[in-house]
C-alpha cells in the first residue's frame, strides 16, 4: 500500500531539518566580531597580591630545611649564611639581590650581623634566621599539606585522565606544581604512597620521564560542570549544560555575538574525560568540549589560575587543537585574562568574588597568611605610596590642562585575534601593589635600604598652570570683546560728531 501524499513532504522537511542540524555542529559559526576586553579590577588584584609569593616560598623552604629540625620547629631558630643563599638565587627565582629581597620582608627574615669582628682579609658576612611567625605559618602549612594528601593525588590522577595517552611528562608537573598544590618533593613524598595510581616511567618521544597513569577511575572522571548540574537538578550525559557566565563590570556584547553564545550554550556538553578526536574540527562542537577542558583545568588548580603559558604547554599533552588559543578570547565571560605581573594569566571568572575565592582550598588559606606576613610592615612600602601620591597630584594638577582621562580602548594589545581592550571606572582596589616596582630596579644597584634608618626626600611644590579656556569660551570672550568694543567705539564717533557740528543760525523772517 503506497504512503500518503502527505508523509513524503514530511519526510523532506524532517531531511531538511537534520541537515540544518548536522550542519549547525559540523560548522563554525562564530560571528567574526570584536570581543572587548573589559578590565576587571578585583581579578587583578586577585593576581597581582601574589607578587614575590613563590620566590619568597621558596626561600622559606630552603631556610628551615637548612636549618636542623629541632631549630625549624622550635622558637630560637638557628640562621645559615648569607652566601649560601645568594649562591641558590637562581634556583630560589629570586628577582634580584638576595639581601633586598631579604630585607624587603622583616616580619619574615631577621639579619644577624657577624658576632666576631670582621677582618679585612677575612670579612664576616651576616646570617639570616626565620621569624617565630615565618615558622608558625610553616608548622600549618605542614599539617596542611598532610591532610590533603588524598585531595592532591585525586587532582592529580584526574589531570592524567584528561590526558588520551594517560601519561604526562614529568617537568611539566614539576611545572605545575605551585598551582596543583603538590609538595616540592611530591616524587619522593607523594607518588611512593599512591601505587594503584601513579609510576614514573621513560618517555618514549624524549630522553626524560613521565608520570603514568596506573587506574581509570570512573567514579572521578565526572567534570566540575557535571558535579555543579548534578547537585542542582537532574543531568543525563551529552545533554546541554550551559557555563556560568560573568562580565566585568561595563562589558557589553554585541548583538549577534551574544545571540550566538545563547545557540552555542544549548549544544549538547560532553565531558573533557572523553576524547574529542571523532567530533568535527573548527565546529562549534569542537569549541565547547575545548572549553569544558580548560574549565576542567582550571578547577583542578587550587588558585582556579595559572600562567598562560602554562596552559598552552599543557593543551598540546591534552590533544588540543592549536587554535584553542583564541577560545580564551571568545569567551570573556568563562576565563578572563590579566596581564599582571608582567605576564598573561587566565583566570576562571567563576571561582571568584571580586578578589576573593568563594571556595578556598586549605593551601591557599595558608598561601593568603604568607601574603599578610609579606605585606606586614614592609620595608619601602611608606616611600612608594608617598611617589604615589604625589605622582597622583601631579596627574591631577595636569587635568587642568584639558588632558584626557585613563579611559582608553586598545585594539588588539597582545591579548589575542579580535580582542578589544577596555579599561573600567572601578576604583576601589589600587591599581599597584606595595612593592610592584621591585622589578624595574637594576640588580647592580648596590644601595640597599637601611632598616634602622628612614630617609625622607622633599617633595618641591608644583607650580600651578593656568586654567586654560575651552575654545567656545574663547570664541563666546571674543564676540563679547568685539561688541564692546564697537560700543564703544560708536559712543566715541557719537560724541565726536556733536562737538565738531556748528551752531544753527536763527533765520529771522
Amino acid at each position: 500500500m503506497p504512503p500518503p501524499a502527505c508523509s513524503s513532504g514530511r519526510r523532506i522537511l524532517l531531511i531538511h531539518h537534520l541537515r540544518r542540524c548536522i550542519s549547525l555542529i559540523q560548522y563554525r559559526t562564530f560571528i567574526d566580531a570584536r570581543i572587548q576586553w573589559v578590565r576587571d579590577r578585583g581579578l587583578d588584584h586577585a593576581v597581582e597580591k601574589e607578587k614575590h609569593l613563590l620566590p619568597f616560598h621558596s626561600l622559606k623552604d630552603f631556610l628551615l630545611n637548612s636549618l636542623p629540625s629541632s631549630s625549624s620547629s622550635s622558637a630560637a631558630a638557628g640562621s645559615i649564611p648569607l652566601d649560601s643563599i645568594a649562591d641558590r638565587r637562581q634556583d630560589l627565582s629570586l628577582p634580584f639581590r638576595a639581601i633586598r629581597f631579604i630585607r624587603l620582608f622583616p616580619n619574615a627574615f631577621v639579619e644577624e650581623a657577624p658576632n666576631l669582628p670582621a677582618s679585612p682579609s677575612d670579612p664576616s658576612r651576616p646570617s639570616i634566621r626565620p621569624t617565630e611567625a615565618l615558622i608558625r605559618i610553616h608548622s600549618e602549612e605542614l599539617s596542611a599539606i598532610q591532610s590533603s594528601r588524598t585531595d592532591a593525588a585525586d587532582r592529580l590522577l584526574r589531570l592524567l585522565m584528561l590526558s588520551p595517552y594517560r601519561r604526562l611528562p614529568l617537568p611539566l608537573i614539576d611545572r605545575l606544581r605551585w598551582d596543583l598544590g603538590l609538595p616540592c618533593d611530591f616524587v619522593r613524598s607523594l607518588l611512593p604512597d599512591f601505587p594503584d595510581y601513579f609510576q614514573i616511567s621513560p618517555s618514549p618521544a624524549r630522553n626524560s620521564l613521565d608520570i603514568e597513569l596506573v587506574c581509570y577511575r570512573k567514579d572521578l572522571a565526572i567534570s566540575a560542570l557535571e558535579h555543579y548540574a548534578m547537585r542542582t537538578g537532574e543531568y543525563r550525559k551529552s545533554t546541554p549544560l550551559a557555563f556560568p557566565l560573568h562580565f566585568s563590570r561595563g562589558f557589553e556584547l554585541e548583538k549577534k555575538v551574544r545571540k550566538w553564545l545563547d545557540e552555542w550554550q544549548k549544544l549538547p556538553y560532553i565531558s573533557p574525560y572523553e576524547s574529542g578526536s571523532n567530533l568535527p574540527p573548527k565546529s562549534d562542537l569542537m569549541e565547547k568540549w575545548i572549553v569544558g577542558a580548560l574549565h576542567e583545568v582550571l578547577n583542578l588548580l587550587i588558585g582556579k589560575k595559572t600562567a598562560k603559558e602554562n596552559l598552552i604547554i599543557l593543551g598540546k599533552h591534552l590533544g588540543l587543537p592549536s587554535e584553542f588559543r583564541k577560545v580564551i578570547s571568545h569567551h570573556p565571560g568563562i576565563f578572563y585574562l590579566s596581564n599582571k605581573l608582567k605576564m598573561q594569566t587566565v583566570v576562571l571568572r567563576e571561582a571568584y568574588r571580586r578578589d576573593l575565592l568563594i571556595e578556598k582550598h586549605p593551601m591557599m588559606g595558608i598561601r593568603y597568611q604568607y601574603i599578610h606576613l609579606m605585606h606586614k610592615n614592609m620595608i619601602g612600602s611608606g616611600k612608594k605610596k608617598r611617589d604615589q601620591k604625589s605622582r597622583r597630584n601631579a596627574r591631577s594638577v595636569e587635568g587642568f590642562d584639558g588632558g584626557d582621562g585613563d579611559d582608553h580602548v586598545v585594539e588588539d594589545g597582545g591579548l589575542g585575534d579580535g580582542v578589544e581592550v577596555k579599561n573600567d571606572s572601578d576604583d576601589e582596589l589600587s591599581e599597584v601593589s606595595d612593592f610592584e616596582s621591585e622589578d624595574d630596579e637594576s640588580d647592580e644597584d648596590d644601595e640597599v635600604i637601611d632598616t634602622n634608618l628612614s630617609r625622607t626626600r622633599e617633595i618641591q611644590p608644583r607650580r600651578l598652570s593656568p586654567i586654560r579656556a575651552s575654545p567656545i569660551e574663547r570664541k563666546l570672550r571674543t564676540s563679547k570683546t568685539r561688541r564692546d568694543e564697537m560700543h564703544r567705539v560708536g559712543r566715541r564717533n557719537s560724541m565726536g560728531e556733536n562737538m565738531r557740528a556748528p551752531p544753527r543760525s536763527r533765520i529771522s523772517t
